[in-house]
């Protein structure tokens, strides 16, 4: 018989909003404490202290606007934040400091988080939604140079980028940018020459989340949809369909595998998250805790695999963290 559900480690309260957005920092060495950024409805980051399991400062650079994107940037000092301002926020958390340190202005009126990739120390590719619909806009941060601006073909018919994806597949390889559309499409765009290479039909709605493994050239998607898609990448870079995973209740906001590929989180309209094995799709857990929609999962870079930690941030504006197949 199966193991009944966890319940949480801990829960974090306090954000007073819908939380939208979670980062970890926990991955250096003590005596620095592990951290967990969250970007909330009202416009606030918050920076929980995940010893003490409260909030050390509140950052406000986004008007009071939705946050619906974090990314670290090397340690916990440099963080990336987007908002519903139609602005992405670079700021600067060395010695207590709380000052935005530079932006770059979308003008997308949806939803898309952006994408971040390191291409070497202090150098990094983000990939956004741009201003004309159907566009992705690809920067070079800090220089903010543009690299790349990538349009489907006349009459493709993608609707807007829904959910961004930069990898590659080592250090010296060419970035690949895997993009979710409004027509339920995931496509393959190469950077340098700026042109799609494979597009594969996943959904009949919007790809509302994907997640990517380069290492197998596998992926993950969901939408409004009662279904996961997992596809992979042949080594004519063409996406296919792997297989697909009916699930009980219609609706996934996010998608995350967990760095050492095990195991991978959906976070669900019906308040749930979902665990998966990675290799196999085989469900692993379904943590029920949150009263309202479940907006973002994410999992800790905690260096010790024993304290790898789940966070999950909900509508009723809790986060739930857990502690689960810390072993595998």
């Amino acid at each position: 018989m199966a193991l009944p559900p966890p319940d949480p480690q801990f829960v974090l309260r306090g954000t007073s909003a819908a939380v939208h957005a979670l980062r970890f920092s926990c991955g250096s060495q003590e005596p620095d404490v592990p951290i967990l950024f969250s970007g909330s409805e009202n416009g606030f980051i918050h920076v929980w202290n995940l010893k003490t399991h409260r909030v050390d400062t509140a950052l406000d650079g986004h008007g009071r606007k939705s946050v619906y994107c974090l990314e670290t940037m090397g340690g916990k000092d440099r963080l990336l934040s987007q908002g519903r301002d139609q602005r992405i926020c670079l700021w600067d958390l060395a010695e207590g400091r709380t000052a935005v340190t530079d932006s770059v202005v979308t003008e997308n009126v949806g939803f898309c988080r952006c994408s971040l990739l390191k291409l070497a120390e202090g150098r990094w590719l983000m990939a956004m939604a741009a201003k004309a619909l159907e566009e992705v806009q690809v920067l070079e941060l800090p220089s903010k140079t543009s690299v790349c601006t990538l349009k489907p073909e006349v009459g493709a018919k993608l609707g807007m980028p829904m959910c961004l994806k930069l990898w590659q597949l080592n250090c010296g390889s060419q970035p690949l940018l895997l993009a979710g559309y409004e027509d339920g499409s995931v496509v393959l765009w190469n950077l340098s020459m700026g042109k799609a290479l494979s597009q594969l039909v996943c959904h009949q709605e919007p790809v509302m989340s994907l997640d990517f493994d380069s290492e197998k050239a596998k992926g993950i998607s969901g939408s409004s949809e009662k279904v996961l898609s997992i596809w992979s990448l042949n080594e004519q870079q063409n996406l296919q369909v792997y297989k697909t995973h009916k699930l009980v209740n219609a609706g996934i906001s996010d998608i995350t595998i967990r760095p050492d590929k095990k195991i991978l989180a959906t976070a669900g309209w019906d308040h749930r998250i979902r665990i998966f094995g990675w290799k196999k799709l085989k469900p692993l857990a379904v943590l029920d805790y949150h009263t309202a929609t479940v907006h973002c999962v994410s999992f800790s870079d905690h260096k010790n695999p024993s304290e790898r930690l789940l966070a999950a941030g909900s509508k009723d504006h809790r986060i739930s963290i857990w502690s689960i197949y810390t072993q595998t």
